[in-house]
């Protein structure tokens, strides 16, 4: 506990006095200076409780001290007072306005500068003890707050799984598609700031796409594993598994408070849309398409591209860029579509280093 009262003049009967007044309720520590002070609250700024601070002295002076303090943070935790034979209103402003706490009239009644003092001492305390206690309570509700984020991903995460699991993938495509959808992010933040990216949304959108096929747990295998083209009916079939992700999403989580479940919901229903309007499952049209399901669809087509399926080859990341690019997989949202092309080397060293 801070119990140290640092006396600060340059006369020695001034320190010898104050000395003599709050012995018996503080240890005293004592400097002649301004630079003395500062070598004393380098040393003993976790114990000082306050400062009781002269103006006008050799080699630095009181205002010295202040400028000191105020640079190093000091002045947040440790009260000055300043006990001086001058107590002009210049010298009363420029005090209070580098952070003192109270300015004492020198020569002064014994017993009005203990009880200012002490006043001053428990309010500094009490202050310091709630900013402490906040500062705990702020870092307990950030850990679990981060607790819950990472059951959220571990939870996101199997249920990608899941459905890699179903369709016979070795589980890298959620993987890859969750780097590429935080390659594609990191290009739209830095040439569009208006669509206001912050790094935190960024990483809840890119662990959010994992969800995006979740729907196809409720499709059979049948037509899951088909090797070949579907039918139109088939097809048809497929096309629910946007609405069933989220519906399946809904069920774990029934609020819009969670970002992470928000989005997921997001890229869950769109990212099958077109920018043309010819996506499904709504036909929504051009930025009435959730940017984070808009910025998925790409990653995921392009994953879809560059990987071997029943049904073809893989394609090299050349050629699924200009299949993309050239609107051979439907219509992109040309912002996204110039960030795409920003980030086209990220994209082809990721393919690469993940097929």
């Amino acid at each position: 506990m801070r119990n140290t009262l640092l006396v600060v003049d340059d006369m020695e009967m001034n320190r010898d006095i104050l000395e003599l007044i709050f012995s018996d309720s503080y240890k005293i520590i004592k400097a002649e200076d301004g630079l003395q002070a500062i070598a004393r609250l380098s040393k003993y700024k976790d114990e000082i409780c306050a400062v009781l601070l002269d103006i006008f002295m050799p080699e630095m002076d009181g205002f010295g001290v202040l400028d000191y303090m105020h640079k190093n943070n000091l002045n947040k935790t440790i009260p000055t007072v300043l006990i001086t034979g001058d107590t002009s209103n210049e010298i009363k402003k420029k005090g209070y306005s580098m952070g003192v706490s109270d300015v004492i009239e020198k020569p002064f009644d014994s017993q009005i500068v203990k009880t200012r003092i002490d006043n001053i001492v428990e309010l500094y305390l009490h202050k310091n003890s709630l900013e402490d206690l906040v500062d705990a309570q702020t870092k307990k509700i950030k850990m679990q707050a981060e607790k819950i984020n990472q059951t959220n991903r571990n939870l996101w995460d199997t249920l990608g799984a899941i459905v890699e699991f179903r369709n016979h993938e070795s589980g890298m495509h959620i993987y890859r598609v969750r780097e590429f959808t935080r390659v594609l992010l990191g290009a739209v933040a830095e040439n569009y700031p208006e669509y206001g990216l912050t790094d935190e949304l960024i990483d809840i959108m890119a662990f959010a796409s994992v969800m995006h096929d979740v729907g196809k747990i409720s499709v059979s295998d049948t037509i899951l594993l088909k090797p070949g083209r579907l039918t139109d009916d088939e097809f048809e079939i497929m096309k629910t598994h946007t609405t069933k992700g989220s519906e399946i999403i809904d069920a774990v989580c029934d609020t819009d408070e969670e970002e992470y479940f928000k989005y997921g919901r997001q890229i869950a229903r769109s990212h099958h849309e077109r920018y043309d309007g010819r996506g499904y499952p709504d036909g929504l049209v051009g930025d009435d398409i959730p940017l984070c399901a808009q910025i998925v669809s790409i990653a995921d087509v392009y994953d879809a591209l560059v990987s071997e399926r029943v049904y073809k080859p893989p394609f090299t990341p050349s050629e699924a860029f200009r299949m993309i690019t050239n609107g051979e997989c439907g219509q992109f949202n040309p912002k996204l579509l110039d960030c795409f092309r920003i980030a086209r080397k990220q994209f082809e060293e990721l393919a690469n280093r993940l097929k």
